[in-house]
């Protein structure tokens, strides 16, 4: 949430403290931030994405790579994040790691197993080598990590919509458009289409769709491991 704000503070609420408690158990960490009256709705498409766009145009990594410089969570499960010149190699790190998890805690699962043995070996290199070939640059662009409907707002006060509740890191910027493509999520068509204004597909942009559900598959995965054992979960 610091890096976000540095980057927008009018879009992100103000860190203050974040910490351990000494005495707990289970071990208990605390973050407190900047009040903010809000209401819970879906902000407008084009104030929204401009945001979100400039703060992915806007951020610079700390050491041009994928990744981030200490160890951070998505919701409460530890995701990896050591810095990697390759987005493909990072992504697939980030993946496979979700993947072992998930069946760590919800069991096997061998037709998904042998499906996603496909994705690491042949989809991604297909999908994400190309970002960074022909000569094409791709920019590490800080992303929020977990947006969806649940973690942004209006601030009252302003009018203006505000996010929080982030797992930030240095992305393709077009990885943070994957959990909008999950049945549940309700930012829909017309905030792809906003944010493709702001910030323009990345080459090559004929595969943009396909990254995009490559994406979601993360956020699917982090839902199996939030939710085990629910039948929905599995289904979708």
């Amino acid at each position: 949430m610091s890096e976000l704000f540095k980057v927008s503070p009018s879009f992100v609420p103000k860190p203050h403290a974040w910490g351990k408690f000494e005495l707990a158990d289970p071990i208990t960490h605390f973050f407190l931030c900047e009040f903010v009256d809000m209401e819970l709705k879906l902000p407008e498409p084009n104030a929204f994405c401009t945001r979100l766009a400039e703060i992915h145009q806007n951020s610079i990594s700390p050491v041009g790579k994928f990744g981030f410089s200490v160890p951070n969570c998505h919701g409460k499960i530890l995701q990896r994040n050591e810095w990697d010149s390759s987005w493909a190699s990072f992504f697939t790190k980030l993946l496979v790691s979700f993947l072992q998890l998930k069946v760590s805690i919800n069991g096997p699962w061998e037709e998904y197993e042998r499906a996603f043995e496909k994705i690491v070996s042949t989809v991604i290199p297909q999908l994400l080598e190309p970002l960074q070939a022909e000569g094409r640059v791709l920019k590490p662009s800080l992303v929020h990590g977990d947006l969806w409907e649940e973690n942004a707002a209006i601030d009252l006060s302003t009018g203006n919509p505000v996010v929080f509740d982030a797992s930030a890191f240095y992305a393709h910027n077009e990885y943070e458009l994957g959990t909008w493509r999950r049945q549940i999520i309700k930012f829909g068509r017309p905030y792809f289409h906003q944010y493709f204004r702001k910030f323009p597909q990345s080459e090559p942009a004929e595969q943009c769709d396909d990254r995009i559900r490559l994406y979601s598959l993360k956020f699917n995965l982090a839902h199996m491991i939030g939710w085990p054992g629910a039948p929905h979960v599995r289904e979708e």
